[in-house]
């Protein structure tokens, strides 16, 4: 299984749509939370680039945004 870390904020809409995919998938991950945690802010930042979330690490591929099709691909989902 590999290693899935969802970087988000609990007010974002596509946080929570990416979480429940993962969830439907069966798919473990750690939720942190961006909001809450300044030092995990900067962390997903010098890793994605980006300032928006979700940002997703699975096994150090980075996705930016509930991307279903991205998600799949790094999951080896069908």
């Amino acid at each position: 299984m590999p290693k899935v870390t969802v970087y988000s904020t609990p007010t974002c809409p596509w946080c929570h749509k990416e979480k429940d995919f993962l969830k439907e998938n069966n798919i473990p991950f750690e939720d942190v939370n961006v909001a809450a945690d300044h030092k995990a802010a900067q962390h997903m930042i010098e890793k994605s680039g980006q300032m928006g979330v979700p940002v997703t690490d699975i096994d150090g591929t980075i996705i930016v945004g509930f991307d279903k099709n991205a998600l799949k691909k790094a999951l080896k989902l069908n």
